[in-house]
């Protein structure tokens, strides 16, 4: 009956109680913050507000049409309760919060290899070395079609991707179907200890301009991966750097500093970390900073930590920033773990660039998907998404003006390259061709058949050249599978030399890896081209860096009396939180 006052019954009450010792243990961590931000000794009267929660929740159990899973609604309901602050403060589950703590290590347990829906199903891409996946004989183009015996059909990539992880020792069966085998074989894995370097590659652009990888965030071995590359790169004639950090949605903030110390002299300010009680200026404690000239790549999902580092080299005049404005983030989380398994990320500080700005984008009367949807891959920014520079100017040593809000305005500032819609449907078609290709299935293209992968390779010019006959082959195979792709040869035709570049990288995918075969696509890449463009006023900023050092080195002793002439690795940076700064 409508409007009448529904008694629980005694079970019902104990399963709202599991439901409320989540609540009553978060109610703990944020009620100090909830009543002195507001000052309302309303939301201090815990009582009621948990006493309407478990009346909902036994209205639910009692009246909702299906059966209700328990562990979800807790879950929604916390997240619901954060977004409420911000929208990154984040609640994870136990498996979740696992997952995330063991990637901040730089590694995974499970079989080694990246996979990727292609055409409605899922494959492998490549195995990754000395791993499960590599071990057992995986390799680029097998469709993997069942795990443990149960068919993955319609199922995304994400999810094959879980399945395929788990404990450490092990077993999983994947079972598989290789290009021109009619039936399926199974392989049998043990799960292992895949690591997840930050840097997924490194190498020589260009004769002497060295260009470093660091896409994957900021992780507990990024450090120590930042001073090999640069070690490596130097011991091979490196005279100029591009940094990439386009991608790089951030990661633990001890790992940033640390980064940005590598290229700033000792007592420049990286950031400033504000709360609501304190204020901490963190500064580089590097004596010997490495003073190649450096150019930094961002985009639109440049975020967080890797800000921190790009706001650093900019405003310090240190290097050049390439790319598009940046995505915003200037919330600093702090990791918390809760009882039982589940995790926090709560947003506990905000930071500051070192001339004083606040980057934070605003998220104010903004709905999750407003204030993210401009950072989707393709979109563009509306009037009420596009970030605004807000705030009094800054400047830079050398006079540069830069603003608050909105991310970073790179000084170059370089669109990424879009693929046209045509071009979206040709990948498809353009996996199918070299799937085959690099199988040895295609009538008189023999020789770009790959036996096995071969890592920690740099992509020569001349290597895997797609020739005409390829094309050729490529427009015959398109046309023979029409009704699957529906690409006609007109489209075909028009995206020739997309389909050669494309093609270039399929093959060397299976030839190399992912990480190599990225390297066949720099022709195409235009914010690559312009930051190789901008080496020359990257060098110019450099010298006079170097120059304001001598200045300072003179009048105040700050810096080494050998300043510039030793390029060894930064100083040990202290982690900020015992529990593990986040910036991102």
């Amino acid at each position: 009956m409508i409007g009448e006052r529904i008694r629980p019954s005694n079970a019902l009450m104990k399963r709202a109680s599991k439901i409320l010792i989540a609540f009553l243990v978060l109610g703990l961590l944020l009620a100090s913050s909830w009543s002195s931000v507001t000052g309302d000794p309303a939301l201090t009267d815990e009582d009621t507000i948990l006493r309407d929660f478990a009346d909902a929740v036994v209205l639910l159990e009692e009246h909702y049409a299906d059966k209700l899973d328990y562990e979800q609604i807790t879950k929604m309901a916390i997240l619901g309760m954060l977004h409420t602050l911000d929208p990154h403060s984040h609640y994870y589950d136990k498996r979740e919060f696992a997952r995330f703590r063991i990637e901040q290590t730089s590694q995974y347990f499970g079989i080694g290899a990246t996979i990727g829906t292609r055409n409605g199903k899922v494959y492998i891409l490549a195995p990754f070395p000395d791993t499960p996946a590599y071990r057992g004989g995986l390799r680029y183009g097998d469709q993997i079609v069942a795990i443990n015996g149960e068919s993955i059909e319609g199922w995304p990539s994400a999810q094959v991707s879980a399945r395929l992880r788990g404990p450490r020792g092990t077993a999983v069966e994947v079972q598989i179907l290789r290009a021109g085998e009619k039936k399926p074989r199974t392989v049998k894995l043990v799960r292992d200890a895949v690591p997840l370097p930050s840097i997924s590659s490194a190498y020589l652009l260009h004769k002497d301009v060295g260009y470093i990888s660091l896409q994957r965030g900021f992780n507990t071995t990024t450090d120590e991966e930042l001073t090999q590359a640069l070690s490596r790169l130097e011991s091979q004639g490196m005279k100029a750097l591009i940094l990439d950090l386009r991608n790089n949605q951030g990661g633990l903030l001890d790992q940033a500093v640390r980064t940005a110390e590598k290229f700033l002299a000792q007592g420049q300010v990286i950031l400033t970390q504000k709360s609501r009680a304190t204020q901490k200026v963190y500064t580089s404690r590097n004596p010997h900073p490495n003073l190649t000239p450096l150019v930094v790549l961002v985009n639109e999902n440049t975020a967080s930590a890797s800000e921190i580092v790009t706001a650093a080299i900019q405003e310090h005049d240190r290097g050049l920033v390439v790319g598009e404005p940046t995505f915003g983030k200037a919330l600093v989380q702090t990791i918390m773990p809760l009882p039982f398994g589940a995790g926090l990320t709560l947003t506990t500080a905000k930071y500051l660039t070192p001339s004083g700005r606040l980057i934070q984008r605003t998220y104010d009367n903004l709905s999750f998907y407003d204030y993210y949807a401009r950072h989707r891959p393709g979109a563009r920014p509306s009037p009420s998404t596009a970030p605004p520079r807000s705030g009094p100017a800054f400047h830079s040593e050398s006079g540069r003006t830069f603003y608050g809000g909105g991310g970073i305005t790179p000084d170059i500032v370089v669109p990424a390259t879009r693929l046209t819609e045509d071009q979206v449907r040709l990948q498809g078609a353009i996996f199918a061709f070299a799937r085959e290709l690099v199988a040895g299935l295609i009538p008189g293209l023999e020789a770009y058949r790959v036996e096995k992968i071969e890592f920690n390779h740099v992509l020569g010019d001349q290597e895997y050249r797609i020739t005409d006959a390829v094309l050729d082959a490529f427009a015959k195979f398109v046309l023979a599978h029409r009704r699957e792709f529906h690409i006609s040869a007109a489209t075909v035709e028009k995206n020739r030399e997309f389909a050669r570049v494309y093609i270039r990288f399929e093959v060397a995918t299976a030839a190399y890896g992912l990480e190599t075969a990225a390297q066949a696509l720099n022709e195409i890449d235009l914010q690559l081209l312009k930051a190789l463009d901008a080496i020359p006023r990257a060098v110019d900023l450099a010298e006079k860096y170097r120059a304001r050092l001598t200045a300072k080195r003179a009048t105040s002793h700050l810096l080494a009396p050998h300043l510039g002439e030793h390029r060894g690795p930064s100083i040990p940076f202290t982690a900020w939180h015992k529990n593990g700064g986040r910036a991102g």
